[in-house]
């Protein structure tokens, strides 16, 4: 993949992320790959010579990964840190790299670190949820020891004192440890065949030039067409409604108002999506969007 440097970063920047410390090792997947779009991972294997980043989008990363080096060396007598386990399942090796393990009698505790914004800690991510429950499961089936909790310990990069005081539900500080539901271990294992089997499909699909499985809407984290209800010279929608038929029923009987179309999106496309140009899906989606656009 190409780096590009549109904004002038600093030489010591590029120099880092040319030389990047991470690897999954040797394995056919990571348990962070496993949790991601089977078409964008072979998506990327197949078009990685061809894709282009700027620095200044992975800014963040970097800081994330220097907060990880820093706390290894908080860790005491009871602590593993950044432990990398590798197993193989149904004819797949996986890999992950667990950034804290803290072992007491009873099991072990599983914690993740998080660089993240304040937005994702009000909001609690599901695939927070799907991450530590993977790793959970890969400590368990490689150790022979049970896990009693997992957690995310999140480092809150946009935290406000401000925010805190005035508000009871923002984070009281820029550190939070938020837990998470431990499934049962045949739950993690089910879970993980299953990701298993689509990307082997994906693999399977890919190397022999067949259709992948398009991105689900959860992965695409699409947003559906909605229709507003608005009095007329209002900034704010009175109601907003998932079809016409049920804005239109909605209308008040006093009072002027008008219904305002608010077409979807899928975010992670539009803006996130490292092979969005090289998907067939997505280019398809713009092509019939830009049609739907074109005035008759």
């Amino acid at each position: 993949m190409k780096v590009t440097n549109k904004h002038n970063l600093p030489a010591t920047f590029m120099n880092v992320i040319h030389r990047p410390q991470y690897s999954k090792g040797d394995c056919h997947i990571s348990a962070t790959e496993l949790l991601n779009s089977p078409r964008i991972v072979q998506l990327k294997h197949k078009h990685w010579d061809d894709l282009e980043q700027d620095a200044s989008e992975m800014v963040w990363q970097l800081f994330g990964s220097a907060v990880h080096g820093i706390l290894e060396h908080g860790k005491d007598a009871h602590h593993i840190v950044e432990e990398r386990l590798f197993t193989e399942i149904d004819g797949w090796k996986i890999s992950g790299a667990l950034d804290l393990q803290e072992v007491y009698e009873p099991g072990i505790q599983v914690s993740d670190y998080k660089v993240t914004g304040v937005w994702s800690v009000k909001n609690e991510k599901q695939d927070w949820h799907k991450q530590l429950n993977v790793y959970g499961w890969l400590v368990e089936y490689v150790k022979n020891i049970p896990v009693t909790k997992l957690s995310i310990i999140a480092i809150i990069r946009d935290w406000s004192a401000r925010e805190a005081a005035t508000q009871e539900s923002y984070p009281q500080a820029p550190i939070v440890t938020i837990d998470i539901p431990l499934w049962s271990f045949e739950e993690r294992m089910l879970y993980i065949k299953s990701r298993i089997a689509l990307h082997s499909d994906a693999y399977f699909a890919n190397y022999t030039d067949s259709e992948l499985a398009p991105c689900t809407p959860e992965e695409m984290w699409e947003k559906p067409a909605s229709f507003a209800v608005k009095k007329e010279g209002g900034l704010r929608a009175k109601s907003v409604h998932k079809t016409l038929e049920e804005a239109t029923a909605a209308l008040p009987t006093k009072g002027v108002y008008t219904i305002e179309e608010r077409k979807g999106e899928r975010t992670r496309c539009d803006k996130y999506c490292q092979v969005s140009k090289f998907c067939d899906q997505y280019q398809t989606y713009l092509m019939e969007n830009e049609h739907d656009d074109q005035p008759e």
